[in-house]
């Protein structure tokens, strides 16, 4: 058996900022140091930043934190009521916004101050969806589907279509297409009357979106493929389905206690891979448990 780890799969440039960004905090601070929800979604991770200080902590629990405590905004980024409720008691922020979601909310601010409607592809509870929906005073329209687009999006006011940037792009070209088809159909219907601009912007991670055609290869490649993911991953969730679509005999597993015997039946080679919050200490982890568990029993079928 030939296990192999994704020379590609770990953490995104995003995540491996933020990651540094609590590392050195957590260095250089006496106390405690606190996140904004789960740093990244991967139980494993925040286990080991646990392990050397890092605090989880809700938003409504800013108020309750000693003068001074520092606050970590994570790659997913906050709402500006955040900053403001941090500024209002006390606390100092250290934003660790992945800059590509940094991008994301600026451009929705400016086509919101302009007046034109906001689209955005993607989970309307996710917490980048949630930041990007307070740059904006929540008045946007959060859509997962073509369906859910056309039924709710009003194509005679002036619209721009952002997306989460963990999202798929070929559903976010579906929406593209399908709305600005919807809208040449308007002009049709209403004779030509319809003055509506519409823009549709990518603004998927150039790094997510750039993985799935060597992820494919990957997958096409081994007999097995072991997907190492938080079971919370939006992004570990897409990955998983293009692994998936290439090779069916792919498993998602959170924690090395999942691994089943019968997965490696009469396989050689086995390859494993994650999302872009998966570390690489762990997949290694993984590694070492198959080779250490399995190896031996399928050689000798």
């Amino acid at each position: 058996m030939n296990v192999t780890i994704d020379p590609r799969a770990g953490f995104c440039w995003g995540v491996v900022r933020t990651v540094q960004i609590a590392e050195e905090t957590l260095r250089s601070n006496e106390g405690a140091v606190y996140v904004l929800g789960d740093i990244i979604h991967n139980p494993r991770e925040i286990e080991r930043l646990r392990a050397q200080g890092l605090v989880t902590i809700a938003r409504e629990d800013i108020p309750s934190l000693p003068p001074g405590s520092k606050v970590l905004i994570r790659a997913h980024g906050e709402p500006p009521e955040t900053y403001r409720i941090a500024r209002q008691h006390g606390v100092e922020i250290i934003d660790a916004t992945c800059p590509v979601v940094t991008k994301l909310q600026e451009r929705v601010r400016k086509f919101y101050d302009l007046g034109y409607q906001i689209v955005v592809f993607g989970k309307p509870n996710h917490a980048e969806v949630v930041g990007v929906r307070g740059v904006c005073n929540d008045e946007c329209i959060v859509v997962q589907s073509v369906g859910e687009a056309l039924d709710r999006v009003d194509l005679r006011r002036k619209t721009v279509l952002f997306s989460q940037t963990t999202m798929d792009r070929p559903t976010f070209l579906q929406l593209r297409d399908a709305l600005t088809e919807r809208i040449a159909e308007l002009v049709v219907e209403e004779m030509g009357t319809i003055a509506t601009e519409f823009h549709a912007k990518d603004t998927i991670c150039g790094q997510v979106a750039g993985r799935e055609n060597d992820l494919r290869r990957f997958a096409r490649e081994n007999d097995v493929i072991i997907f190492v993911a938080g079971r919370r991953s939006s992004n570990g969730k897409v990955l998983f389905d293009v692994v998936r679509s290439e090779n069916e005999r792919s498993y998602f597993i959170e924690d090395t206690s999942e691994l089943r015997p019968e997965w490696f039946d009469g396989a050689e080679r086995i390859g494993i891979t994650g999302a872009t919050s998966t570390p690489q200490w762990y997949m290694n982890q993984v590694k070492d448990e198959i080779v250490r568990r399995f190896a031996t029993a399928s050689a000798t079928q």
